[in-house]
Order: C-alpha cells, then sequence, then structure tokens
C-alpha cells in the first residue's frame, strides 16, 4: 500500500502541476454544478446524503491520523486539529449532522477564507495518487462545497451580524491555541511566528503586528463575502408569495 505509506519522494507535490490544476478545475466545476442545477439538486439530496457526508469527512480525517502515527509524523506539535481548516472541518460535519444556523454563520467565513487558500496555494509534500493528496483535497473542497450548498439550496444566508459572531468565534478561540502552542511548541493558526516558507503574512508586518493585520483582513474578507452572499430585497420580494401561500 504504497499510496498509503510511501515517503514524500515518491509522491513529490509541486504547486500548478498537472495534478494540482486537474484536481482545482474538478471543484470548480462541482461548484458551477451545484449553482446551476440548485433547483434539481434540492429534490435530490435529502438528510441521508447530508449525514453520509458528515460520516465520510470524519472518516477520512480518522485515516489521516492513522496515517500520521504508521508513518511516525504524528507529533503534538502539528497534529493536534486546531488549525482553521481542521476546525471548520468539525464545523462542517456539525452543520451537516444538526443543520444548526449558528454553525452556518461561522463556517461560511472560515471554510470559505481558509480552504479557498489552503486550495490554491497547498502546503502538501505528496502528489497524485498518495492518499494524503487525496485526503487535503476531498477535506477543503467539502470545506468550500458545503456552506455553499447551504447557501445556494438551503437557503441559508448570513447576516452583518454572522460577520460579528465569526470574529467573536475566532477571538475566543486565539488565547485557547496560544496557549497549546506554549505547551507543545507548536505553531497553530501561525500565532508562534510566521511560515517558513515565503506566505502573505510577509506583507502584514513583523511578529506579533502581523496578527492584528490579520484579523483586519480577516474582517474586511468576511464583510465581502456577507456583501456576496447576503439576501437581497430582490430574493425577499420573489419569496413572499411562496411564502404566503403556505
Amino acid at each position: 500500500m504504497s499510496w498509503f505509506g510511501g515517503s514524500y519522494e515518491e509522491y513529490d507535490f509541486s504547486m500548478f502541476s498537472e495534478s494540482h490544476l486537474s484536481v482545482l478545475a474538478v471543484i470548480c466545476a462541482s461548484l458551477i454544478g451545484i449553482y446551476v442545477y440548485r433547483r434539481q439538486l434540492t429534490q435530490c439530496i435529502n438528510r441521508k446524503t447530508e449525514i453520509s457526508i458528515a460520516f465520510f469527512l470524519l472518516l477520512i480525517e480518522v485515516f489521516y491520523h492513522i496515517w500520521m502515527v504508521t508513518t511516525d509524523s504524528w507529533k503534538l506539535r502539528h497534529a493536534i486539529p486546531l488549525e482553521l481548516c481542521s476546525i471548520s472541518l468539525f464545523l462542517t460535519v456539525g452543520l451537516l449532522l444538526t443543520q444548526k444556523k449558528v454553525i452556518y454563520e461561522v463556517l461560511l467565513f472560515t471554510g470559505l477564507l481558509g480552504a479557498s487558500q489552503a486550495l490554491f496555494t497547498p502546503y502538501l509534500n505528496y502528489d497524485f495518487p498518495h492518499f494524503r493528496f487525496f485526503h487535503f483535497f476531498a477535506v477543503h473542497a467539502f470545506l468550500v462545497i458545503v456552506p455553499l450548498y447551504f447557501t445556494w439550496i438551503k437557503g441559508c444566508r448570513p447576516t452583518i451580524y454572522s460577520v460579528l459572531k465569526t470574529m467573536l468565534f475566532l477571538n475566543l478561540l486565539i488565547p485557547v491555541v496560544i496557549s497549546v502552542n506554549n505547551w507543545t511548541g507548536g505553531n497553530y493558526l501561525y500565532l508562534s511566528h510566521k511560515p517558513d516558507s515565503a506566505s502573505l503574512l510577509d506583507l502584514l508586518g513583523p511578529y506579533p503586528w502581523y496578527i492584528l493585520s490579520l484579523e483586519i483582513l480577516a474582517l474586511v474578507l468576511s464583510l465581502l463575502i456577507w456583501l456576496l452572499f447576503r439576501e437581497k430585497e430582490t430574493e425577499q420580494l420573489l419569496e413572499k408569495p411562496f411564502q404566503h401561500r403556505a
């Protein structure tokens, strides 16, 4: 099972390689398909499908941790699920299982912001067809697909208070993650130092000021997402006859 346990030298991943661009094309095509056929999908996707996707995400995450253990790469300083996308994964599972709008309100922002950056600039060593390649892109794809599915098909919409809830959630998370970083020597959420490789954080000032810059950037981008996906007045007018008829 070299696809599960092979070394990264055997599956060396390159950003914007053929495999990377191919999987991005598949994800983009899926999103376009979900939007174009959103009315038909309303009839096709049921609770069993949503629950099945939730358990698939949990299962593939479990296999990821098993893989790290078997390859002796599971370390406290990086394997605890405290990165933004790991947290968004559990929010995604929670949303699929409970359909709670408060989870949607946070996931829409954390999922789109975190996963889109990860998909286009993946921090990944293993290329196709290694297990880690499938895990990375499957998880991050669903972090984008699920909140957009709840927006386009389930009819959820963010409000300005959704932005405030997200910022509150992130700021409550920060002291917890800082404590874990101090305990493990890790760098979860890049709160201890900037990543060793070149990144967007290089443009946001020195430590610790880049953390404040990152918060401001997160707020601005969240406001843009809210403006893009908020409920429009025309949508409210279109829905009124159906609500009245019901």
